[in-house]
């Protein structure tokens, strides 16, 4: 873990969800907190991809492998169904067996088909509940239950989304996603656990139109669009030592695209 000066580092194990393409957030905070000192243990879901219009890297694993472990750290990656209630404790005991007792973790993951109220489907509905909010909750109360490290040191950042017109299951369930996490804050004090949530805006991976791209930067005061090394540092200084009194808050990371 990244520290500030006469601060020792401690156990720098982190778990990163939904890194499974090159161009994601997940992949820049992966491999930024490698930098900061951590082992990187990752998951993803190559069927999910699949399902995407911009389709699955199958290598996207194997280069992120590598270059965590230039960097002179530990990478475990494990390809895991998140909707699957059991994953979740079968994801730490694999990460935990090849790296050690996690201290930080960071959930990028996420269900992401748009649809509106009057054409989402049950099926579709219980799918992004499953992975975006239930997936959450399980993932955060693996944590709890195994932290070891040093009391002060531990972080839950979850990534999260305002989105709701159009996109209503996402939304609906991200909003799920925000209680679960802001409560960790509070319920996992006694552990020394942080818990945050990002919002980071319209992020630049891959998926924007060159006429929303246009928009979203004509809109943006800061005049350019976010990109996920943008996440990447927000998620570095939350944590760091000092980012440690950083606790409970939703935090917009957007450009003040949100501010109007």
């Amino acid at each position: 873990m990244k520290q500030s000066a006469g601060k020792e580092p401690v156990n720098a194990v982190a778990i990163v969800t939904g890194v499974g393409r090159r161009e994601g957030i997940g992949f820049a905070v992966a491999e930024r907190l490698a930098r900061d000192g951590f082992d990187v243990g990752f998951n993803y879901w190559t069927p999910y991809d699949q399902r995407m219009a911009y389709g699955a890297d199958v290598t996207t694993a194997d280069e992120l492998t590598t270059r965590i472990t230039e960097l002179g750290r530990g990478a475990a990656a494990v390809e895991a169904d998140l909707e699957i209630p059991e994953s979740t404790s079968s994801l730490f005991d694999s990460i935990e067996s090849s790296l050690g007792p996690v201290a930080t973790l960071v959930l990028c993951h996420c269900e992401s088909v748009d649809s509106g109220i009057l054409n989402t489907t049950v099926e579709s509905f219980d799918r992004h509940f499953a992975v975006n909010a239930r997936a959450t909750w399980l993932l955060i109360r693996e944590f709890g239950l195994r932290f070891q490290s040093t009391s002060g040191y531990g972080r839950i950042i979850a990534l999260t989304s305002d989105h709701t017109v159009g996109n209503l299951p996402y939304g609906a369930s991200k909003g799920a996603l925000d209680r679960i996490t802001l409560a960790a804050a509070q319920e996992f004090a006694g552990l020394g656990i942080t818990a945050n949530v990002i919002n980071p805006g319209p992020t630049d991976t891959g998926w924007m139109t060159p006429e929303l791209k246009s928009r979203i930067t004509r809109e943006t005061p800061l005049g350019r669009l976010g990109v996920p090394k943008d996440v990447a540092n927000l998620v570095s200084f939350l944590c760091s030592f000092d980012g440690g009194w950083i606790n409970g808050q939703l935090l917009a990371s957007d450009g003040g695209l949100g501010a109007g």
